[in-house]
């Protein structure tokens, strides 16, 4: 089979690798026929991580479910499915409690897509194997096409997760999305406009991302030095130290910043601040397992169009190129 090899910065080509087969009856086979790449994956690329090559790249996709064990109930060969980004058995006690990205059954921080916690594969590739395919797969409802249910598998619930979390508690009030990663600080505007916030601030430096926030509904803010709007709650999608300390120092007294960037050095925090103002502050790998059905929903209504943000269907076959170009939120079919 073929799968798209990150080999080091810039370096990405299309590689012969062998193809995986079920290993258990609770296993399944699916066929990504829609992809796209996280906004780590826009870093893995630009050589901006720690990450030791070569693998295979991608975890966010649509997928055709092609072969399942035995005791595989919850979907069928033909099924559309989301694939989730991180490997999760549904049953351990983290599971049962929501930590999927925790797994207790599988090495710490398994995933697909990187080297961290063994080799899944990745989704750029014709065949990936799913090892709890009950647990993991949620199949994609009527009349939503996988290009925009691709983005599930992480980004879109993970700005979901970020904004309707911290709203429960604050209902009905603004919120300040810290952009700069890609794509998520605009699925967070899109996330908080449906979770109910009447007004969302959209804070970054780049014209492109500002513009289409605007085109979501935000208020754009371009990036500046000085103290950011006081919100209850705030999402940090910056990716840099000093706009995640920005944004912690604009939260609210009482209010929350959950940050859904990846930060791979110790980065400082301004813990006065947050203690003056009791702020609570949630990092994280998302555990996107348990709310996937929920966000595919919302975007079966037409409360959430991923579609909007990005560019695409692109063809399949012109992934690596339009990878090194740095696109926004491309999104390619078979």
């Amino acid at each position: 089979m073929i799968v798209l090899t990150y080999s080091g910065p810039e370096d990405l080509a299309w590689r012969e690798a062998p193809a995986p087969r079920l290993q258990g009856a609770r296993e399944a086979l699916v066929r990504p026929v829609a992809a796209t790449p996280c906004d780590l994956d826009r870093a893995i690329v630009a050589g901006k991580t720690p990450l030791p090559p070569p693998f295979t790249l991608g975890h966010e996709a649509a997928a055709e479910v092609v072969e399942i064990g035995a005791e595989v109930r919850r979907v069928r060969p033909g099924d559309l499915v989301v694939v989730p980004w991180h490997i999760s058995c549904g049953g351990c006690d983290r599971c049962l409690a929501g930590l999927t990205a925790s797994c207790r059954e599988v090495p710490p921080r398994a995933m697909y897509g990187t080297p961290i916690g063994g080799d899944f594969g990745g989704l750029f590739s014709d065949l990936v194997r799913v090892p709890f395919a009950d647990a993991m797969l949620v199949p994609v409802p009527r009349g939503v096409p996988a290009a925009a249910a691709a983005a599930v598998s992480d980004n879109l619930t993970d700005a979901w997760l970020a904004v309707s979390r911290p709203l429960a508690p604050h209902p009905g009030v603004p919120v300040l999305v810290v952009g700069g990663t890609g794509a998520i600080g605009l699925y967070a505007v899109m996330c908080a406009l449906a979770a109910g916030a009447p007004e969302v601030t959209y804070v970054d430096r780049n014209p492109e991302r500002l513009a289409l926030a605007t085109q979501l509904g935000a208020r754009p803010l371009p990036r500046a030095a000085g103290a950011l709007p006081e919100h209850a709650v705030v999402v940090d999608a910056s990716g840099n130290p000093a706009e995640l300390a920005r944004g912690l120092r604009a939260v609210a007294p009482g209010g929350a910043l959950t940050s859904v960037g990846v930060y791979f050095l110790d980065t400082p925090l301004p813990l006065l601040d947050m203690y003056a103002n009791d702020v609570t502050f949630r990092i994280g790998r998302p555990s996107v397992g348990p709310h996937m059905a929920r966000v595919l929903q919302l975007v079966a209504a037409g409360k959430l169009e991923p579609t909007r943000v990005g560019a695409g269907p692109i063809p399949w076959d012109q992934a690596p190129t339009v990878l090194r170009s740095r696109a926004l939120k491309p999104v390619f079919v078979r």
